[in-house]
């Protein structure tokens, strides 16, 4: 005889009677609230001025993926500070599957606890977890995590300050060559074989403006050699204060080659401020006179383009020299030598011979070297550390991206 429980339809209908029994006895309301999150620590925030603290915290049991639809769809952050009227207060909310979350409307030196609360989609509550302690932001005087930042800019400082003493000595310190300076000589005598003058336009930017300075200085330089030549010299200028500058540096000039009787005050001259019309009267003057020479230093906008397509037009030979990115291609186009960018501030300073100037750019050749280096080194130990994972490449590779690059600290 077959008995009843060993029938296998049997068992199927008693196991799926249990199930149904069970989910009628202690169903899973969609009202019902989250499992609460677990532990939960506050900590200062590295690195800062004291205005920051770091949370973290378990995930909720219910903040799982494979629950669908999910139980858990954000946290909720409360704060209360120890010494105020024990309220919490809301100060953030995060997304599901996320478990740190940083405060950044504390005041440094106040103590506050923390409270994380699980919410599920229909809004119900999970209970708090609290941390155990109080977590108070405190300021940090020195970023541990530049520092191999502040090491190398200290080196860098470093080199400066030494340099400018060796200048200040009479150490003389090489400067490397820039060909645009040593075309200034061939373009004075030019203009003095021809028997034409030498135009110079010191840009359209007023005083206060850095390449102004920088092509005044280059300006000292050409009006010596125009000194020593007796050749003619053009300053048109477009602000006021240039001008003035510009008569004394050209004046400096004459009288430290000796020919203080050759300077004309009327070479250096205001036209205009207005940017076109300044353009109009310089390039009017050039298709007239005919310079042999043009020299075109300091701060430039659309106005470089028609002053360099007319000096090229009348068989001038042109140096150029500005930091504007926007108009280095049409210099570089028009002509004969241009100064770019940081080369014409190094020319400023090699010409301007002045110790503090020279020691300052012998000092940032010497930063510039470092960081060739480093970026040399640093090519080289990741592409050995791409085909050797587990060597010592990787493990040099590792710390110049965590502590160098990174903010891991200044050592592991």
């Amino acid at each position: 005889m077959t008995r009843p429980y060993s029938n296998p339809s049997y068992v199927r209908w008693l196991a799926v009677c249990c199930w149904l029994v069970l989910a009628v006895a202690s169903p899973v309301r969609a009202d019902d609230p989250p499992a609460a999150p677990g532990s939960v620590t506050a900590v200062d925030h590295p690195n800062d001025v004291g205005n920051a603290i770091d949370l973290t915290w378990e995930p909720s049991p219910d903040d799982r993926p494979d629950i669908k639809p999910p139980r858990v769809i954000q946290y909720e952050i409360r704060r209360q500070e120890v010494s105020g009227d024990g309220e919490w207060l809301p100060v953030g909310e995060q997304t599901y599957g996320t478990t740190t979350f940083s405060d950044k409307q504390v005041e440094r030196g106040h103590e506050y606890l923390y409270q994380v609360v699980a919410v599920s989609p229909e809004g119900a509550v999970s209970e708090a977890a609290v941390t155990t302690e109080p977590a108070t932001p405190t300021m940090q005087y020195f970023r541990e995590d530049r520092a191999w930042f502040g090491l190398i800019v200290l080196f860098v400082c470093g080199a400066v300050v030494l340099f400018i003493s060796l200048a200040k000595r009479g150490r003389r310190l090489y400067v490397r060559p820039i060909p645009g300076l040593e075309a200034v000589d061939e373009a004075v005598g030019r203009a003095t074989e021809m028997g034409r003058e030498c135009l110079f336009v010191p840009g359209i930017q007023d005083i206060n403006d850095i390449q102004t300075v920088a092509g005044l200085t280059v300006l000292g330089r050409v009006a010596t050699h125009i000194a020593e030549y007796d050749a003619d010299l053009d300053v048109p200028t477009a602000r006021s204060l240039v001008m003035t500058a510009a008569r004394e540096t050209v004046e400096a000039s004459y009288l430290s080659a000796g020919r203080p009787d050759s300077f004309r005050e009327d070479d250096i001259y205001y036209l205009t401020d207005e940017q076109f019309g300044y353009v109009a009267g310089v390039t009017g003057k050039m298709v007239r006179d005919k310079p042999a020479a043009c020299f075109y230093m300091g701060a430039f906008y659309a106005e470089s383009l028609l002053l360099a397509e007319t000096g090229n037009a009348i068989g001038a030979i042109q140096v150029a020299g500005t930091a504007m990115p926007s108009q280095l291609p049409f210099f570089v186009a028009a002509c004969d030598y241009t100064l770019i960018g940081e080369e014409f501030f190094a020319a400023s300073a090699y010409l301007s011979g002045e110790p503090f100037q020279l020691g300052t750019l012998r000092g940032q050749d010497v930063g510039k070297l470092l960081g060739g280096a480093l970026l040399l080194v640093g090519c080289t130990v990741l592409t050995i550390a791409v085909f050797q994972p587990e060597g010592a490449a990787a493990s040099v590779a590792d710390f110049i991206k965590n502590h160098i690059l990174g903010g891991a600290g200044f050592l592991p």
